[in-house]
Parts: C-alpha cells; structure tokens; sequence
C-alpha cells in the first residue's frame, strides 16, 4: 500500500497514538531526539488525560535532566511501564519509577538497539552475553527497577554450551523518529544531524509489528533524494511532521555545529583547544591517557573520562588513536555536556545498533568510563545510588568488552577540593562521600566476569591508581604528597593490596602539558 506523506501537524500525528500502545522513541541526549513529537504527546496528554497507560521503550538517554526530551512523558497515567537504556537526562520518569507508580526496566543501550532490529526480523529477542553477573542478569534484579516491575523479561539460556541472556521481543505500535529532511517519497535523510542513530531499526521494527511510524524534519525536499543518502525509506513512514527550529536543534546545547557533520581540514591538529584547566579533572585524564595504546580504537564516557581527549590534543596524540561514540560517529574529538553523542570533525558516522555490533565483538582496544562506586571485589556501580537513578546506558556493552579499561573519578565525592604545589597534591577538603566502599548498591560491572574474560583494568584517581587482580584491588601508584594511611585507606571501607607502589608520573600534576612533539615513552 502507497503511504501518505502529506502535511500533518505534530498534534494531527500524536492523535494517532492510543491508549495501552507501546512507543519507542529515538534519539542520544539531544540529538535526533523528536523534541517536537513528545512535546505535543505531553500537551494532548495534559489537556485532554489521552493517551494512558503507555509502554515507552528507549535506548540511549533522551533529555536536558530538567524539562526536554523524555522527560515531556514523565507523567502519572501517561505511561505505565518504561523500558529504557540510560534515565538519569529523564529525571521525571525516574521519579515514577522510583516511587514505584511504573514498571521499570533498565537494559544496557546496546541490546535495546538491537532489539528493535530483532523485532524487525521476527527473532524471539535478542540473545547476547551483555549484562551477564550484573543486576540485569535474572540471578540478580533481571533489569526491574522497582518492586512493581515483573521478572521474566530477560532470561538466562544455555547455548553451545555458554550461557547467554535472553532479551524478549515484543511488538512496538508507534515510532517516534527524527531525521533532517523528507523527500516526496517520505524518504528520510540526516545529513545535517549529528549521528544517525537507530531510526531504521525502530521504523523497521513498528512497521513490522504492523504500527506506525512518525517522522520529525527540519524541512522538506522538493525532488527525490539520492537514493544513496536515504537513511529511512518513505515505505516504511506513515507521517511527517516538520518541526519548529527550535524544536529541531542539533543537540540539546547547540543549534547548529557544521564541525559536527563535516570532514576535518587537513591542517586541523586539535592546537586551537582550550587546555584542560588544573585540578583533578586534569590530574585523572592526563594519568589516563596515558594508558591508550597507539593505534587503539578507544570509547571515552561521558563526564570524567572526556577530559582524556583534551590531554591528547594538548599531546598531539589525536591521530595516534581512534576515538568513537557509541551513538555512531568514529574519529574526531567526542563533544561533551549536552552536546554528548556528536564528535567534532568525526572520520565516519555509522548507525547507532552498527555501533554496538562492533563493540559487543570487542572491537575497543581501550575504554574509558566514570565511577560511582568501587567495591572490594573490584565491582562498580553507575547505574543507581541512593535515590538517584542514572540507568546503565552503554557502559554494560563498553565495560564488558573493551580489552583495557580504565574507570575514571575521583576518590570521594561532594565537595573534594585539591590543590598542586610544587608538583606535591594536596587535599584542601575532602569530598563527603566515599566512592571505595564495601560492597555496591548496584552491580553495573562485575570483576569476577571481567577477570573470566582477560580484561586489563585500571582504576584512576587524582591521588592513586588500582589495578584489579584476582584476590581485588592492588595500590599501584600515589600521587606524591599523598599519605598512605590518611589520605586513601582512611577514605576506604576495605584494605586494598599494598605491595610494590610507584609514584604516579610528575608530568600529570603539571598544569599544561606542552608535550605536541612528545614519544609515548617521554610521558
């Protein structure tokens, strides 16, 4: 059957959406998030009490933590059960899972892409060893939130002799999709946004389960679009709506960035970047970087672990290795804050599900992530912490595959201030909460399962760097000035093992770094 694709409003399309349908949403942060699609879901829903009792499924995070993206859905009654990858950008609809006013599932944003392609397909799920040994696995919490939340959507099956984890498929009935222009034919195309994202696999996914789907544009073509440039074909989109530009920007900090979706200029070397500003910040991301093999194919997360590409600039480091994102762009410089999800100057932009294929392959040389929380065993927890519910994103499908690993933090949290005098750290305050603690609220990642697979792993601080071994975590290095006793196993709720320690490198307590010309060996 032909589509329709004339004008319709964003209202005119959301009034397709009925009660008790299941939806999901695309989109990474900001970008390629149908900013005006879910804005005009939540005026229906507060003018008219329509729709009710919504499945909301999602995988990477959507929001600004306060009003934009999914938090426009974080309503009572809106919606009754949230399968998401990452929630702590949707704060709104973290509050109702945390009251337990909704069934709540969080599942890594690797295999909620590709479980919209498995729905695509007819498969029963997707099968994958991602999340094994950690709260998403059945032996733990099975993914659920909260005591409301069912178990059964995932589960634990032998085969070819290894266990694996089972993600069930389920039909999807609307798609809410974002691309920068339509065509005659509906064709979607996203040349000017920052990622491409899992579109296809959700319109692919809905159109098979016999729903619908619903674009967001910027604009409209007046001629067809080179078929190669097609991200989604129009057959598979069943309305377009173009949005407002300012529910159409870029990312949710920027309007428009060309760098973003252009090619770097050849004389580009990253000189032109601001240094990283003393403090523990830099003190962490100067020790970490130097830990990226050459050659690497590396992931940065975001917050902590960003500040590593800046250290590599100043270095002169950005073409010794390949920094990607897991929403889809490789090379380049990834962007940080709302922005998060784009990369500056990026060599090649692949689809998000793309993506994951080849991280979950161990693909990454060499990832860099934050910590919330470090326990005895050497586990870590991200994903939730007291009331605060941040959501495990993509760290399961990094952290469970990358061949070194480095977490990145600093050593107590709220309020920490250290100060670099004469290459010696001091601790002015420290931070009221210790991060080293007995045991973690959450297991986002598992060491029993890291040491299975022959991971290198790092843990790094602005006053003291872990390496995870069998028996736990080893003291391997002290930031000069640093007493032992004091100002780290006093900090600790355990004894880490003290054998051999080192000083950490003098050149990462240097407020610049002036090493562009410097060998790996001179740092």
């Amino acid at each position: 059957m032909r589509r329709d694709h004339t004008r319709c409003t964003a209202d005119e399309a959301i009034a397709l959406i009925a009660d008790d349908q299941t939806i999901a949403c695309g989109g990474f942060v900001g970008a390629t998030h149908p900013e005006g699609l879910t804005a005009a879901l939540e005026r229906r829903f507060l003018a008219t009490g329509q729709p009710r009792d919504l499945t909301l499924v999602y995988a990477a995070g959507q929001g600004d933590g306060k009003q934009r993206g999914l938090n426009h859905l974080g309503h009572e009654g809106l919606v009754r059960r949230v399968v998401g990858g990452h929630w702590g950008l949707a704060p709104r609809l973290g509050q109702l899972a945390l009251a337990n006013k909704i069934e709540a599932y969080n599942f890594p944003q690797g295999v909620i892409c590709q479980l919209f392609r498995d729905i695509a397909a007819g498969r029963p799920g997707c099968i994958t060893h991602v999340g094994l040994d950690t709260f998403m696995d059945p032996i733990h919490q099975g993914g659920r939130l909260n005591d409301r939340t069912a178990p059964g959507a995932v589960e634990r099956v032998t085969l070819g002799d290894r266990t694996w984890l089972w993600y069930k498929a389920f039909p999807i009935h609307v798609g809410l999709i974002r691309a920068s222009v339509a065509d005659p034919h509906g064709n979607l195309l996203m040349n000017e946004e920052v990622i491409i994202g899992e579109g296809l696999a959700i319109a692919q996914a809905v159109h098979n389960s016999g729903g619908r789907v619903i674009a967001q544009v910027a604009k409209r073509l007046d001629a067809p679009a080179p078929p190669h440039q097609v991200a989604v074909p129009g057959v598979l989109v069943d309305a377009v709506v173009q949005a407002r530009p300012e529910e159409h920007e870029q990312t949710f900090a920027e309007p428009f960035n060309r760098a973003y979706v252009s090619p770097a200029p050849l004389t580009d070397d990253g000189s032109e970047l601001e240094p990283l500003e003393a403090g523990a910040r830099r003190i962490i991301a100067a020790r970490a970087c130097n830990e990226v093999p050459a050659g690497a194919i590396a992931n940065l997360g975001i917050g902590m672990p960003e500040g590593i590409a800046r250290i590599a600039a100043e270095r002169g480091w950005l073409d010794r290795f390949t920094l990607t994102v897991e929403s889809g762009p490789i090379g380049g410089m990834p962007a940080g804050g709302l922005s998060f999800g784009a990369s500056v100057y990026p060599q090649a932009i692949i689809d998000q599900p793309a993506q994951f294929d080849l991280y979950d392959g161990r693909a990454l040389d060499f990832a860099a992530l934050g910590a919330a929380q470090i326990d005895r065993h050497g586990n870590v927890n991200v994903s939730r912490f007291g009331t605060r519910l941040a959501g495990i994103g993509g760290f399961a499908n990094i952290t469970q595959t990358a061949r070194r690993l480095v977490f990145c933090g600093t050593f107590t949290a709220g309020g920490l201030e250290v100060d670099v005098v004469d290459g010696q750290l001091r601790i002015v305050r420290e931070g009221r909460c210790p991060k080293f603690v007995e045991d973690v609220e959450q297991l986002s990642f598992s060491a029993r399962r890291s040491r299975e697979v022959g991971q290198e792993v790092l843990f790094v601080t602005e006053r003291a760097v872990f390496r995870l071994i069998d028996v736990g975590l080893e003291l391997i290095e002290l930031a000069p000035g640093i007493n032992l006793d004091r100002d780290v196993c006093a900090q600790m709720a355990f004894m880490p093992i003290v054998r051999n320690v080192k000083p950490m490198p003098a050149h990462v307590f240097e407020p610049f770094c002036p090493l562009r010309q410097a060998t790996t060996e001179e740092v």
